[in-house]
C-alpha cells in the first residue's frame, strides 16, 4: 500500500489539487466521487486531515469510509 505523509494528504483539500482525500484510523480514503464533498468541505470538516478525532462529531458510523476507495496509509514524517 502506496504510503502518504500529512503533508501530502494536506495537498488533496479539494483546493490545492483535484483530489479530494481523507484520512481515517491511518487510511487514506478518495472522498472525491462524494457530492457531499464538493470543494473539499463535508459540514464542519475538511479534506486533506485526519479525521480521526472528528467521526465521534458526526451523525454515522466509521462504515461510511467502505463506499470510498483506499488509496493509501498515513504515515508520521
Amino acid at each position: 500500500m502506496k504510503e502518504y505523509t500529512r503533508a501530502q494528504l494536506a495537498l488533496r483539500n479539494g483546493q490545492d489539487r483535484e483530489e479530494i482525500w481523507c484520512a481515517y484510523q491511518g487510511i487514506i480514503y478518495d472522498v472525491s466521487p462524494s457530492r457531499l464533498w464538493r470543494n473539499g468541505k463535508h459540514y464542519e470538516h475538511w479534506a486533506g486531515q485526519d479525521l480521526t478525532p472528528e467521526l465521534s462529531d458526526a451523525p454515522h458510523t466509521s462504515r461510511v469510509f467502505e463506499r470510498f476507495k483506499v488509496v493509501g496509509k498515513l504515515i508520521q514524517a
